[in-house]
């Protein structure tokens, strides 16, 4: 049973936000305006389905934006905010929801806490409107003078979604279609209904302008952040060299092939770099080591490219909704010399990882003939991981 659905308007050309596109259809971090804005109303436990009002000449543009979210199909507006929403409502009659709210599309931040407080107002009032109780001194002006200061008391700016019983709301906007209105609450008012204020938030403002646009991207990412957080993960490898055959040898080391007159040892193809890699991803959403997940008793894993075990901890990340942010390897040993190579490395370990080149370093130190390492017995290799996820 359908209960409460929300209805986002989304059919105005938003001629004040300028620019080729609607505001709604506008890019805000990874996605369309309306995408965000949509996606915050699926989010609610509240809410049993969401439609769009559209205008009709922006069907292709609407399909791509919210492509692969489950919604009810598109109701096309009309020539006002006042005639879409009563298209977009009377569209939603053959659910016979209880409640409706009815939401701006360029309203992308617009909180859990928010439309919870418009659903529980509707069990008591007919209406409930978000709002903001206005906090600036407020001046009545004419011809570009101060003619009065007006009081802030009782005043308050109107957010939506404006909630209300759906029968009441249909009947409003038949009776009173046709009349120039500033939003649903009025309808209420002109109808003899009451509205209930329920809170509101600065964060939920409508985006007009291409400066509103630049703050919610600002806020995008502040949220973002706030929603996650940066782990570093450690790895640490190493292999034996022994003597190679012939003029073949040669060391694999950050998936790229060197020349050497020795060779390294390794139940796969012995990458100390990529190893140390691929436990330092492990490490930092702590996921065990290379071994427990490439046992190097399983002999699937003899001769395996490296880079195999890299991808896999690089997507037991992004199956966590994490990201990696960068990657640091030190190479230690007296030979080969890492320096003619080290371009080519990053350029291999970014592809594996599918990372900006500049998010990988690769650096190569000695131990000044100390060690196995110094003696020319083996090669090791560290490396650190930092990565984002979600909290």
């Amino acid at each position: 049973m359908v209960k409460t659905v929300a209805l986002v308007v989304a059919a105005g050309r938003g001629r004040r936000f300028g620019g080729d596109l609607p505001k709604q259809y506008a890019r805000l971090g990874a996605h369309t305006v309306l995408r965000h804005t949509v996606k915050r109303l699926l989010e609610h436990p509240g809410v049993d389905a969401v439609g769009c009002v559209i205008h009709p000449d922006d069907r292709a543009l609407y399909d791509v934006a919210l492509d692969g979210l489950d919604l009810l199909a598109p109701v096309n507006g009309g020539e006002t905010r006042q005639d879409s929403v009563r298209l977009g409502l009377k569209g939603l009659s053959q659910l016979k929801p209880k409640k409706v709210l009815i939401h701006d599309a360029a309203r992308p931040f617009v909180s859990q806490a928010l439309i919870q407080g418009v659903i529980d107002a509707l069990d008591e009032h007919p209406g409930a409107l978000p709002s903001v109780a206005v906090a600036d001194t407020l001046k009545r002006g004419h011809h570009g003078l101060i003619e009065d200061t007006v009081s802030r008391e009782g005043l308050y700016r109107a957010q939506t979604p404006q909630g209300f019983r759906f029968d009441d709301i249909l009947k409003a906007h038949e009776a009173f279609a046709g009349q120039e209105l500033t939003d649903d609450a009025q309808l209420f008012e002109r109808a003899g209904l009451t509205v209930a204020l329920t809170p509101g938030a600065e964060d939920n403002f409508k985006i007009t302008s291409q400066e509103d646009l630049m703050r919610a991207e600002r806020l995008l990412v502040a949220q973002n952040e706030a929603r996650t957080e940066t782990r570093m993960g450690q790895g640490f490898d190493v292999h034996r060299l022994e003597d190679g055959v012939g003029d073949g040898a040669f060391v694999t080391l950050c998936g790229v092939e060197i020349a050497h007159s020795r060779s390294l040892v390794g139940h796969s193809d012995a990458d100390v770099a990529l190893h140390a890699l691929t436990d330092a991803l492990l490490g930092a959403i702590g996921a065990g080591d290379i071994g427990a997940h490439f046992p190097p008793s399983d002999p699937q894993w003899k001769g395996v490219s490296s880079d195999r075990f890299v991808r896999h901890g690089a997507q037991l990340v992004h199956d966590r909704g994490g990201e990696i942010v960068n990657v640091d390897i030190t190479l230690i040993c007296e030979a080969p010399k890492i320096g003619p190579h080290r371009d080519v490395m990053v350029a291999r370990v970014a592809e594996i990882l599918a990372i900006a080149e500049d998010r990988v370093s690769v650096k190569a130190t000695t131990t000044e003939g100390l060690g196995y390492t110094g003696r020319g017995e083996g090669i090791a290799a560290q490396a650190m991981a930092s990565v984002r996820l979600p909290i």
